[in-house]
């Protein structure tokens, strides 16, 4: 292990050994990685341990330096382990250029069947018995780490000292199909915010969509290609406290006058290949249906099929006429894995798991029922990414889980609020508020 210091803290890089599929512990190997975090004063105090379990799916858990965000409180009172997730980060990274190891797209889609949040929970159970010997700790999970928290909550509770959920408490029931069609009324909401504090976005995002339209495909800078509906998949900023804001910058700056005529400036381009591109994060679009398949049916490309029911984000329909050209949100589709090079590789991946059929059930609502395990959760008020009715009714179900609903915040509230979330949360848990 090495050990470091930053502002505030020392740091601890930690690795694990797991089995890829925890019912063959004797079988194939993956590693862990983790990064332990105390507060500098508090290295030999005998703190319990809080794990921190990141969205996604497929994102490495946030990069802190020193005391930022949430993290500050936490080390206040806990040890704190923050997990880079099977398959992100450092841990076993699977991509493009490491999925062609496992063989064709048929071994690289079974070998992807174990990154869902039941794995996530067997792994850190795994790692729980090695860092706390045994010990309960307490787990706090943001967006898809929530819906690993209300599987940790199904199926291994005893592992729990506390259960802490920030944007993520999941639907126990809801197909693929159900999540989408409660999300694109959700996602025009958003779009009509925008539009109204920036109503000059209104013909910028149009005149963006005609050139796209009229002259076909542009070719980004870093080889994505970008078109009519690339552009409006930029609207998964809009579920973010800034990101109607850091849409308007962008927009603003997508034009300039050259010898051909007007096109996308280079600041644009790169902005959008910023945004768009899932090089950081595959796993995010290869898996991102998979996380909703709890049984016999497939998801088979849930959020484009579910898209046609809308035709208020059909952009040819709405440059024919004077609507606004609407954003998307949160949802991954097939043309997505022709326009990202990052992704174009495992098109036949994804189509064979948006294809799988032998998915398990997440969650165990009789258990949670019984639940005995202090639990809150933040629910934020319209949430783009998690439907808040869809919390709510789960919420419902877990015995003596306490809510906090607040549209203070968007989906990212717990690292733009800084400590203030989970300080509300610790108080909801303990019966302190």
């Amino acid at each position: 292990m090495t050990t470091y210091r930053q502002p505030g803290v020392v740091l601890t890089d930690r690795r694990f050994t797991v089995p890829l599929d925890h019912a063959r512990p004797d079988g194939e190997t993956i590693e862990l990685y983790a990064r332990e975090v105390v507060a500098s004063d508090r290295v030999d105090a005998g703190l319990p341990w809080l794990v921190y379990l990141e969205g996604g799916p497929g994102c490495s858990v946030r990069r802190f330096v020193g005391r930022e965000a949430w993290l500050g409180r936490a080390v206040r009172e806990f040890r704190v382990l923050l997990l880079d997730q099977r398959g992100t980060g450092r841990s076993t990274p699977a991509n493009r250029q490491t999925l062609p190891l496992r063989g064709g797209p048929a071994e690289q889609a079974d070998y992807l069947a174990h990154f869902r949040a039941d794995s996530i929970v067997r792994d850190c159970e795994a790692v729980r018995a090695d860092v706390t010997g045994g010990a309960p700790w307490t787990v706090l999970g943001q967006s898809f780490g929530g819906f690993c928290t209300t599987h940790y909550l199904s199926t291994a509770p005893e592992g729990l000292s506390m259960a802490l959920v920030t944007g993520g408490l999941p639907s126990l029931d809801a197909r693929a199909d159900d999540v989408y069609r409660a999300a694109y009324p959700r996602i025009a909401r958003k779009n009509a915010a925008h539009y109204a504090r920036y109503p000059q976005d209104v013909e910028r995002a149009r005149q963006i969509a005609a050139h796209l339209a009229e002259h076909g495909p542009v070719t980004l800078p870093g080889g994505y290609r970008l078109t009519v509906e690339a552009f409006q998949s930029l609207g998964i900023l809009l579920g973010s406290g800034d990101g109607s804001h850091r849409l308007h910058y962008l927009l603003e700056n997508a034009f300039v006058r050259t010898p051909g005529g007007p096109e996308f400036s280079d600041a644009f381009q790169e902005d959008v290949q910023t945004s768009l591109s899932y090089a950081g994060r595959p796993l995010f679009a290869l898996l991102h249906e998979a996380i909703y398949g709890q049984g016999q049916e497939p998801t088979n490309w849930a959020a484009e099929r579910v898209r046609a029911e809308f035709p208020e984000f059909d952009a040819a329909r709405s440059l024919k006429g004077e609507d606004p050209v609407l954003f998307t949100g949160e949802s991954i589709h097939p043309w997505q894995f022709e326009s990202d090079p990052a992704l174009a590789p495992l098109r036949e991946t994804t189509e064979l798991l948006a294809a799988r059929t032998d998915w398990t059930p997440l969650y165990d609502p009789a258990r949670l029922a019984r639940n005995e395990v202090p639990v809150a959760a933040a629910v934020y008020h319209d949430d783009m990414y998690v439907d808040t009715g869809h919390s709510l009714a789960t919420a419902r179900t877990i015995r003596g889980l306490r809510t906090w609903v607040t549209d203070e915040f968007e989906h990212d509230g717990v690292r733009a609020g800084g400590p203030r979330v989970l300080d509300r949360l610790l108080a909801l848990a303990r019966d302190e508020a």
